[in-house]
């Protein structure tokens, strides 16, 4: 096990420099940053700062959670039970959201313990040393990123159902991309936190209305598989709906680092499971019983002409913020890494403002190229999640508890007095290592038989 992890009463110089330490800040050092009772926090003491970051309350961090989280993923989820069944297909989405729950505890714990991390690529660096760091983090932005231009290619589709498709598509990407850029600005998450109560309200009654347009045009109803068997690839394709659907836990660390009180982020968490995983099984049956066999993914494209984009209108908030969130986070992570613990973190500097506005008008173009751009986006953004998504939600969890017990608890001997915690963790660990090259599999596999059948947009297609 790597030996990077803080001690209490015994804080590594070496290891503060080299998780947040940047030569590009040191000019700007800020004098007094960390307090006793705060040893190597992120944002340290903001008494007297002009831009104060740990302003979250527990609500609206979960607030926050559930506009990231419960979006455009839970589309997709009618579709994942017509694939394998109605049966095996609420089992897995319940299955997987308690197991979300359970690895949410885990990171959080780990987040306790070290008040230092700010985001996934901190944590590699405690887990695996200074590549940890590169990669997690890079995983991080990349994800971010491709969760951006999800969210936009997202809006693209509501926009060009609403208008009955009268405008161009990619100037609908463009309109949303705007907007979505535009909202990410703000420096803290304070100020993004009352727009996401609107956003987290948008995609539930969304939701609720896409049920009630389901019940009242029903395409097919009852005409639902209760178990169905399928190749290897369509049955884990179907899997891996559900599994990215919970996949937020990359932006927890960021969340937690802004809480006026970080051991109050596992109320936030249970918050946004328990409606996450209610919400997505009800939803998944209810769509799937009144649609019938060959629902769409997204879902709201098989519900009738006006429910449809009735639905689509309350979901774009949800999107956009949702797609803010993702670009805010990517701009987020390299901004602390520059600049962690230097005046231009905590002031209005004109260099703080002017990196700031470059990182997000870069990780928000990046979005938009990418998303109108690429021909696989799609297929992209499974291979990034199935390699990122994966660990963050599930796998690294395990890892976190193997760590920690080791270096806190008393060396191997801590894992043997603690069987189960200990088995469990292994299996969390290979849970995600299976999920990453079984969903890698499946989406390849998928992108070679869309381009076989010609199946693939053009770029930038109109």
């Amino acid at each position: 096990m790597a030996n990077n992890t803080y001690h209490p009463g015994n804080l590594s110089r070496e290891k503060v420099d080299r998780t947040g330490h940047n030569d590009y800040a040191e000019g700007d050092r800020e004098v007094g940053f960390a307090s006793a009772g705060l040893p190597d926090d992120v944002f340290g003491e903001e008494e007297n700062h002009q831009i104060k970051y740990k302003t979250l309350a527990w609500p609206i961090v979960a607030v926050l959670m559930i506009t990231e989280i419960v979006s455009n993923g839970m589309l997709s989820l009618p579709s994942s039970l017509d694939a394998i069944g109605i049966v095996p297909g609420a089992i897995v989405i319940a299955f997987l959201g308690v197991f979300a729950t359970y690895t949410a505890w885990l990171l959080i714990e780990f987040k306790l313990r070290h008040p230092e991390v700010h985001n996934m690529g901190d944590a590699g660096y405690i887990l695996f040393g200074p590549i940890g760091r590169e990669i997690l983090g890079g995983g991080t932005i990349i994800f971010a990123i491709c969760g951006t231009g999800s969210q936009i290619l997202a809006g693209q589709l509501a926009l060009t159902v609403l208008s009955d498709g009268k405008l161009c598509t990619l100037a609908f990407a463009g309109i949303f991309s705007i907007a979505v850029t535009i909202c990410s600005f703000p420096r803290t998450l304070d100020n993004l936190s009352w727009l996401s109560v609107a956003a987290a309200a948008s995609i539930i009654v969304a939701g609720i209305v896409a049920m009630a347009g389901a019940g009242a045009v029903p395409v097919d109803a009852g005409n639902v598989v209760i178990a169905r068997a399928s190749d290897f690839a369509s049955a884990f394709i179907s899997i891996t709906n559900p599994v990215f659907a919970y996949a937020g836990h990359f932006m927890f660390f960021i969340l937690i680092s802004e809480m006026k009180h970080p051991q109050d982020a596992m109320k936030a968490a249970w918050t946004l499971q328990i409606v996450a995983t209610t919400f997505y099984v009800v939803f998944a049956v209810v769509t799937y019983w009144y649609i019938g066999q060959g629902v769409s993914s997204p879902s709201l494209l098989s519900l009738s002409p006006l429910w449809s984009k009735i639905s689509f209108g309350l979901a774009i908030p949800n999107f956009f913020i949702a797609g803010s969130l993702y670009s805010h986070t990517a701009a987020k992570l390299v901004f602390v890494r520059l600049f962690r613990r230097s005046r231009h973190i905590h002031s209005h500097t004109i260099t703080g403002w002017g990196v700031w506005t470059i990182l997000i008008l870069l990780a928000n173009v990046a979005a938009f190229v990418f998303a109108v751009g690429i021909p696989i986006f799609n297929y992209l953004v499974g291979i990034t999640a199935s390699l990122f998504a994966a660990w963050y939600t599930y796998g690294l969890a395990g890892v976190f508890w193997l760590h920690d017990t080791y270096h806190f608890k008393g060396g191997y001997g801590a894992w043997l007095r603690r069987p189960t915690m200990f088995v469990i963790s292994v299996l969390t660990v290979l849970a995600g290592g299976f999920i990453c090259v079984g969903g890698l599999y499946a989406t390849i596999y998928s992108l070679r038989e869309a381009a076989e059948a010609g199946e693939l947009p053009t770029p930038f297609q109109c």
